[in-house]
This record gives C-alpha cells, sequence and structure tokens, in this order.
C-alpha cells in the first residue's frame, strides 16, 4: 500500500467514524470510541479493554465504565450502519445467517456454557453470538460485513436463570429464542431499515426448520439453506391424511435415493468456482416438494403438507464424497445455477469472520455485562465494514 493510501486510510476513518457521533450525549465518550476501535485494529497481541487501553496510555477502568454504563445509543448505530449499506448498489445481496462461538473460561460471562462451538469443533465452554451478514458476491471486488450480532441465550442455564441474567445486566424481556428466530428477527429489521436481500442463506441450523420457511414466505423473501438428511417432505403429493408409511413425509436423502422423482434423472454438473478451496464440481438433482406446514394434532403420525412446493436439491460432490441437501423457497422458474451460486456465497463469510477474529478482535471480549459485549460486536461490525468499504475503494484503484 502507498504512504498515501495510508493517509486517505487515517483520514477516513476519522470520516467514517464521525456518521456515529449522533450516537454519543457527550464528545469525550465519542473519542473513546475511536481510541477503543483503533485498538481493536493495532497488533497488540490481546485485543480485549485492558490491553487497548494500556497501549493508549488511558486507566481501563474508565475504558471498561464506557462500554458498560456511558450512556450511549448502540441500537442507533446499528441502524446507522443498515442505512449505509442500505445505500449501496450491489448486482447481488446476499444475507447470511450464521452463528459464532467463542471459546471463554469462567461463569460470568453473559449467555457462557458448555455447548457446541463451531469455532474448535466440539462442545466446549463458550458464548455463542447469532450474527446476520451482508455480502455481494462479487467475483471480483468482494464486499462482505456484518449487519447485526445478537447473544444466544441458553434456556436452562440462563434464561430459567432470572437472578443470574441481572447479575451480567442481561434484560428481563431477553429470553431464550432458538438461533433461526433470532436470525429471521435481524432480517427483518434490515429489512425495515431499508437493506434488500436477493437471497438469505443459512446452514442447516436454519434451513431444517420448516417454520424458518414460512417466516421466510411472510418475509416475502427468497431463501436457501442447507438441511440435514434427516429433514422430511414430500416429493410426490399424499393420497390422503393417514398415519401409514406410504403416506408420510419422507427423510430427504431416503427420497434422493430411492424416490423416482429423483432416480429417474440424470445429474447435471455445476462447478463452483468461489469457495475456500478453489472451484468444486458438484452433480445435482432437484425437484418440486412440499414442507409439513403442520402436524395433525388429532393422529399420531399424520401430518399436513404445504399448500405450495419448494425445491429440494441434491448436490454431490465426487471428490469428496460429500453429499448436501438444499431446500429454497425460490419460484419455479428459477435457474438451479442461481440458487446454488448463492448458497456457495458462504465462502465469503467464513473469510469474513476469520479476518474479523484475527484483525478485529471479534472473540477476544473479556466483559461480564450484556451491554458491553453487544457494543463490542457492534464496534467491530462498524471497524470491519470500514475495511471493507477502502478495500473495496482500493482494489478499484489498482484494477489494472
Amino acid at each position: 500500500m502507498m504512504v498515501q493510501d495510508m493517509t486517505a486510510l487515517e483520514q477516513g476513518l476519522v470520516e467514517f467514524l464521525r456518521a456515529f457521533e449522533p450516537c454519543f450525549l457527550q464528545t469525550r465518550s465519542y473519542e473513546k470510541l475511536a481510541a477503543y476501535g483503533v485498538g481493536l485494529l493495532t497488533d497488540i497481541k490481546r485485543k480485549s479493554i485492558e490491553p487497548i487501553a494500556l497501549a493508549g496510555g488511558g486507566p481501563p477502568r474508565t475504558l471498561q465504565l464506557w462500554l458498560s454504563n456511558t450512556r450511549w445509543d448502540d441500537g442507533l448505530g446499528r441502524r446507522i450502519m443498515h442505512y449505509r449499506v442500505a445505500a449501496r448498489v450491489d448486482p447481488g445481496r446476499i444475507g447470511v445467517l450464521d452463528s459464532s462461538g467463542h471459546v471463554k473460561q469462567g461463569k460470568k460471562t453473559p449467555g457462557v456454557q458448555r455447548q457446541w462451538c463451531g469455532e474448535v469443533g466440539k462442545k466446549e465452554n463458550c458464548v455463542i453470538g447469532q450474527h446476520l451478514l451482508y455480502t455481494n458476491n462479487d467475483a471480483v471486488n468482494p464486499f462482505s460485513c456484518m449487519l447485526a450480532s445478537d447473544l444466544f441465550l441458553p434456556d436452562k442455564e440462563w434464561s430459567q436463570d432470572r437472578e443470574r441474567c441481572r447479575e451480567a445486566g442481561i434484560p428481563d424481556t431477553l429470553a431464550h429464542r432458538p438461533k433461526w428466530k433470532i436470525g429471521i428477527e435481524q432480517v427483518e429489521q434490515a429489512m425495515g431499515n431499508g437493506i434488500r436481500f436477493d437471497w438469505i442463506i443459512g446452514d442447516s441450523d436454519y434451513g431444517t426448520i420448516h417454520d424458518f420457511w414460512f417466516e421466510l414466505d411472510r418475509l416475502g423473501q427468497q431463501g436457501v439453506a442447507e438441511v440435514s438428511p434427516r429433514f422430511v417432505c414430500w416429493a410426490t403429493p399424499p393420497s390422503c391424511r393417514s398415519g401409514r408409511a406410504e403416506h408420510s413425509s419422507k427423510r430427504v436423502d431416503n427420497l434422493a435415493t430411492y424416490s423416482p422423482v429423483f432416480t429417474e434423472q440424470a445429474w447435471t454438473e455445476h462447478t463452483i468456482k468461489l469457495t475456500t478451496r478453489g472451484p468444486a464440481v458438484w452433480k445435482v438433482k432437484s425437484a418440486p416438494v412440499q414442507l409439513v406446514a403442520e402436524p395433525d394434532p388429532g393422529h399420531h403420525g399424520k401430518s399436513v403438507p404445504t399448500d405450495r412446493r419448494y425445491w429440494l436439491i441434491v448436490a454431490h460432490n465426487p471428490k469428496t464424497d460429500e453429499t448436501k441437501y438444499l431446500v429454497s423457497n425460490a419460484s419455479a422458474s428459477t435457474d438451479v445455477a442461481d440458487i446454488l451460486r448463492a448458497m456457495w456465497a458462504r465462502w465469503h463469510v467464513e473469510k469474513w469472520f476469520e479476518r474479523a477474529k484475527q484483525e478485529a478482535g471479534l472473540g477476544a471480549f473479556e466483559v461480564r455485562t450484556y451491554i458491553s459485549l453487544i457494543r463490542h460486536w457492534l464496534i467491530v461490525g462498524m471497524l470491519m465494514l470500514f475495511v471493507a468499504e477502502q478495500t473495496e475503494s482500493l482494489r478499484k484503484k489498482t484494477a489494472g
């Protein structure tokens, strides 16, 4: 990077943060946003409050109180980010729902408990954030940013222990909600602030939940997500509502293996160019299916199919012998290649999390209050948005 680019970057950060000044009641509170932000972007080894404060020559306690007790409108900060992203003109606008675990020791960090942590690939004592990200899925000049971060509050260990919640500053109005439901709320809020998505995508934590699809339908929002092999649906409409096996919904892995709807069609090949491991060839079959609208309360084993049909896509990678099952509520006229292209945009977000953890301290928080955690994630989102905008601008300048 040239010297003039470095100077422009420093000036750009000041200008970027000025947009968030209305969130603060006092100038000195606003100035600490820059101090904390610069600390997160520097190369100090630990990017928690104490090292950041000491590196900046200030007392850690002051920065701790600013993050936890000082009155400033973090909700407005999220809206300002949304307005900024909504003003973009992107040919592909993809919202990605994802949860991220952060390993933490002790019992005081809000939401911490032993649970599955994707960061280490096993059960671990950790905090889980439910996030909504945005990417334009551009092959040449990709842009990605965080739109929302909320705490996943475990049920028994936290939500049902209101005294523990109060000690951590968790509002009484915040209770346990499944990740998919938090994600839908995040999407709805972003849409309410002017952001439009061509696709909402997610993994099986979201796609396997039938109600997730009905909520996307309610929002008029097109989506695609992975489902588990145990996900059930109908490839052909049931002739009647019956508890008999031949009329019941079937697992998608069984449909792919035995249903004539899939066995009597040939595989088609699709090359996915943008993945973390380079281009990959997937063999694909697809068919319209009906989801389970609701269980029949009057009879064990019966259920009611949806009136509308959804896409069920079976994708197999011959090189890795990996099989994925995807569901989409896109219209019947949608090209399968477009659905696959949207789904594999996840790799941009995987890279975003990697950079946010390494470069901006996304998981480096050492806090004991809920508001501190939410503000930390928000500020990391602000900084990574700034970095994404600057990177996009520099790529355009050096495209030749």
